[in-house]
Parts: C-alpha cells; sequence; structure tokens
C-alpha cells in the first residue's frame, strides 16, 4: 500500500482437516515501540519517526477508500523500520463517517478534552476521522517526541505543530503538518549555523582515535560520544561545552537529514591512521 505500513511480502491460504480456513502472512521485521527507549535517543531520531507518522496520517485521511480512521489508535499498534514508524494492524480501521443530524451529534471524547465537530450538509461529522486520528498522534506520540530537548531555535514552530494537532485549530489537519511545518523543521535544523568558537583546534587529515571515549546524550553509540553536526563550527561548539573533551573525529557518516556524525573524545594520546576520518584535537597553552 501507499502508506507507512507493514511492507506484505508474501501469504500462504491453507485449509485442511487440522487448520481450517487459515491465513498466514510474511512481512518485513520491525522492532516494537518503546516510549521509554524513544525518549533515550536523539531528537533527529525522534522527529524522524514523527515524520513518518504524519506521511501516514496523511494517506489516512487522502486513502483510495476515503477518510480512514485507526479506532486502536496506541503504540503498541506500530513498529519502527530502518528508524521509520509503520503500524502493523489495521483490525480496527475504518471508514465510516459518523452520520448526524445536528453538531451535537459530531461529539469526540478522550480522556483529557473533548471536541464538537461540524456536521455537514449531508448528515456527516466534518473529518472526524482525520480529526481522531490527530489528536490521537498528538496524545500519545507528538507530546513526548517532539518537544523533549528540541533545539531551543525550533521550539516556537515545534509549539504551533503540537498546538494544531492537540487542539483542533484552523491548521489542524494532515496536509498542514505535511506541506508546511515538517519541511521547515527538517531544512533548519539541518541548516542551523553556529559561530566559530575562540579554541584553537589542530587539524589532522585521515587520523582517528580509536580509544579515549566518553558518554553523553544523546548519543548514536552506546559507549561513546557520537552526535551530528552540520559542520565543523558546531563541532567544536559541542567539544567546547564538554569540559572532558580534547578532540573530535569527523566521520563521512550522514544522518537522515544529511549532519555529519562526530565522534568526541577525551584525549588525543593515540591517533591511527583513517582515510576516510579527520580529526580535530584541542591546542593548550
Amino acid at each position: 500500500c501507499g502508506c507507512d505500513c507493514f511492507q506484505l511480502y508474501g501469504y500462504c491460504y491453507q485449509d485442511s482437516n487440522d487448520i481450517p480456513d487459515t491465513l498466514t502472512t510474511i512481512t518485513e521485521l520491525g522492532s516494537p515501540l518503546e516510549m521509554i527507549q524513544l525518549l533515550q535517543t536523539s531528537w533527529e531520531d525522534r522527529f524522524r519517526i514523527c515524520l513518518s507518522l504524519v506521511r501516514l496520517l496523511h494517506y489516512l485521511a487522502h486513502s483510495p477508500l476515503g477518510s480512514v480512521t485507526l479506532l486502536d489508535f496506541r503504540p503498541r499498534q506500530f513498529v519502527i523500520v530502518d528508524g521509520e514508524l509503520k503500524v502493523t494492524d489495521l483490525d480496527d480501521a475504518s471508514i465510516e463517517e459518523s452520520s448526524c443530524t445536528s453538531n451535537s451529534d459530531c461529539f469526540m471524547e478522550f480522556p483529557a478534552r473533548n471536541f464538537t465537530l461540524p456536521c455537514s450538509v449531508e448528515g456527516r461529522c466534518q473529518s472526524m476521522n482525520e480529526k481522531r486520528n490527530l489528536y490521537n498522534a498528538y496524545r500519545f506520540f507528538f507530546t513526548y517526541l517532539l518537544p523533549h530537548s528540541a533545539p531551543s531555535s525550533l521550539r516556537p514552530l515545534l509549539d504551533k505543530i503540537v498546538n494544531a494537532t492537540g487542539n483542533h485549530n484552523k491548521h489542524g489537519n494532515a496536509k498542514y503538518l505535511l506541506f508546511y511545518p515538517s519541511p521547515s523543521v527538517n531544512s533548519e535544523f539541518t541548516q542551523k549555523c553556529v559561530k566559530s568558537a575562540n579554541t584553537q583546534y589542530r587539524r589532522v587529515p585521515e587520523a582517528f582515535i580509536p580509544d579515549e571515549n566518553y558518554r553523553c546524550w544523546p548519543s548514536y553509540h552506546h559507549k561513546g560520544c557520537l552526535l551530528s553536526v552540520f559542520d565543523v563550527n558546531e563541532a567544536i561548539e559541542i567539544c567546547d561545552s564538554y569540559s572532558q573533551c580534547k578532540a573530535f573525529v569527523l566521520t563521512n557518516q550522514t544522518t537522515w537529514t544529511g549532519r555529519q556524525l562526530v565522534f568526541f573524545k577525551m584525549a588525543s594520546n593515540h591517533i591511527v591512521p583513517d582515510p576516510d576520518k579527520i580529526t580535530y584535537v584541542k591546542v593548550t597553552d
């Protein structure tokens, strides 16, 4: 299908005396969604998950079958596949928009707040399926994954995104989330510029520091400090912010937004040749 759903690789229908009317499906392998673990990952990875959820919301609102709502919209219905969020269970999906005779018939009740949608002239609650999905995405995902440890420069824009899904304001639809805030966040985060620090660093090309690791948060490596940066200036700014950082190594690896991965080190006593890396060592007086 065209949405962020589990990819179906094949199926087998079996009808025998022992197992009548059995359908076996073979799907791609995904990791269970653990919210506590997600909160310990980098904000960039959590934004990627939210962006894939936005794509899913947009598809459900404009699917070939019409607007689709997930009646059991909870984290356990989703998995992570290659950093993307995918829905695994469509048993509780529905394309039926509630019928109505007045606005009072279009009442949606949630644990934290309630909403009343307009009743159309055709006798259907306007966008109820889409609004239900959006609010569930807000209360189960966006409110936790987006604001937590987000870059300060992006927080005003992220507040607009969260409020749009949580308050059902004029921007509370999947199209707004897909075509305005998400690319803006992605672009601003990727093209972040920082001022050069006053600290001096000695550039050592084709070199790597294999040891001298220390842990930082959030890190792409559980035994070291591996972070993404836009350029060398940002790497210098990060290294200067850690008292134990005495050097950093630029790798040739990038994140999904194009930011470069950098190892931060607490010493530079042992440097080895590596054609794919560049080491910067802090110059001390």
